[in-house]
């Protein structure tokens, strides 16, 4: 391969890379404890633990919440008390990351099913961020081998952030022309610094030309794009920006088949990648905004504001 096509390759690989990033903001959080005691793969407690052991009250709805690439289940803690603080308990699913989409959506599938069984209330709630929104849509969807067919279930989707289109970083692992230029060593390298998944992310794979079709128990879709230009992640001290926020173009959220299907809300929000769901600048203010005004999260009581104020500082706001 020539020095040119090396360097190409290169930088290119470096962009896929940073396309694969997530938030750092971790917290060890408790939540509200009821006597259930369950045990469901892939399913724990919005923390880092060891123990995944679920203490849900299986009368109230619950949230899932699905972290993206490079993220872990401790990196939604402090949005599962922001959830428990409006009296809602949020529960989380982990995967590795560098496994196939497909798999890890089947996982995903199989564990909704297993606790909407247990579940005594029909509601359930599943929010994606990034690689997560791609795996909770594909997990809900009617062709999908783990469809319950339980018509009585309730679930609401919420992805941000999905790059539904296919990530561009990657277009050349997918591209023959790319294979021919660099002599076949994309797939080894783009497998290396994906994992599994490293076709399955480009916009030629199956897995984002065919998106499905949402089961009938989907009642409701929320998908929220972030205008991620001109984004900052982290700030030197004197506020200069040191590292963007900016991951996914609006261009690889969008895709007609998705969004062109019948009861799909859409909002799109100028935000970062990261920032939209909360990092150690600022609290996913943005996001809470969205959630409350289309009833996925309760309102905040006027007399609550207060304290709401004060656990997003001291839950999303490092101390210097």
């Amino acid at each position: 391969m020539k020095p040119s096509c090396a360097v190409f390759f290169f930088l290119a690989f470096l962009g896929l890379i940073s396309a694969c990033t997530g938030s750092k903001v971790s917290r060890e959080i408790p939540l509200v404890s009821h006597p259930s005691g369950l045990s469901i793969a892939g399913l724990g407690p919005c923390t880092d633990e060891l123990n995944q052991t679920l203490d849900l009250n299986l009368e109230q709805p619950v949230t899932v919440l699905v972290h993206g690439c490079r993220g872990s289940a401790g990196n939604f803690g402090a949005l599962a008390e922001v959830f428990a603080f409006h009296g809602q308990q949020a529960v989380c699913f982990s995967y590795n990351d560098r496994d196939s989409l497909s798999v890890s959506s089947a996982h995903l599938s199989r564990a909704l099913d297993s606790l909407s069984r247990q579940m005594k209330n029909p509601d359930i709630t599943v929010i994606g961020h990034s690689q997560g929104g791609l795996l909770s849509r594909k997990a809900l969807v009617s062709e999908h081998p783990q469809s319950g067919s339980n018509s009585a279930l309730n679930f609401r989707l919420v992805t941000i952030s999905a790059p539904f289109a296919g990530v561009s970083a990657a277009s050349h692992c997918g591209s023959v022309l790319g294979r021919v230029l660099s002599l076949g060593l994309t797939v080894p390298i783009c497998k290396m610094v994906s994992g599994d998944k490293w076709y399955e992310i480009t916009k030629f794979s199956e897995f984002m030309q065919e998106p499905g079709t949402l089961s009938p128990q989907v009642r409701s879709y929320l998908k929220i794009s972030t205008d991620e230009l001109g984004s900052c992640r982290q700030r030197d001290g004197n506020g200069d920006c040191v590292e963007d926020d900016y991951v996914f173009s609006l261009s690889e959220q969008y895709l007609p088949a998705i969004d062109n299907a019948m009861g799909l809300t859409a909002r799109e929000v100028k935000a970062g990648h990261v920032e939209i769901v909360g990092n150690a600048i600022e609290p996913p203010q943005k996001l809470i905004a969205i959630l409350q005004q289309e009833g996925i999260l309760a309102p905040t009581k006027p007399e609550l504001h207060g304290e709401l104020k004060k656990l997003l500082d001291k839950l999303y706001v490092f101390s210097p």
